[in-house]
């Protein structure tokens, strides 16, 4: 853990907050990847361990569905089968 992730134990959550913000505005739209854990971690300062939760969080959410060896990626609204799964 990084020392900021030492001293506040809820990164994870603000990091799911952010997160869950993009999601809802569109910058991470259905069937589009999240960010890397490594890029994650580098784009805000948090250890790789606390990214790997915020989206683990927001995977049992079912806002994101995990594709083991590509990542994760945002589900699509129920009903919208189109943007499901990884793009082509």
């Amino acid at each position: 853990m990084s020392i900021s992730d030492e001293s506040d134990p809820r990164a994870y959550m603000r990091l799911a907050v952010r997160l869950r913000r993009d999601i809802a505005d569109g910058k991470l739209a259905p069937g589009m990847p999240t960010p890397s854990i490594t890029t994650l971690s580098q784009q805000y300062g948090h250890a790789r361990q606390t990214c790997a939760k915020a989206l683990r969080m927001l995977e049992d959410e079912g806002l994101l569905t995990r594709i083991p060896g590509l990542g994760y990626y945002v589900k699509a609204a129920p009903g919208d089968q189109a943007a499901a799964g990884p793009r082509s």
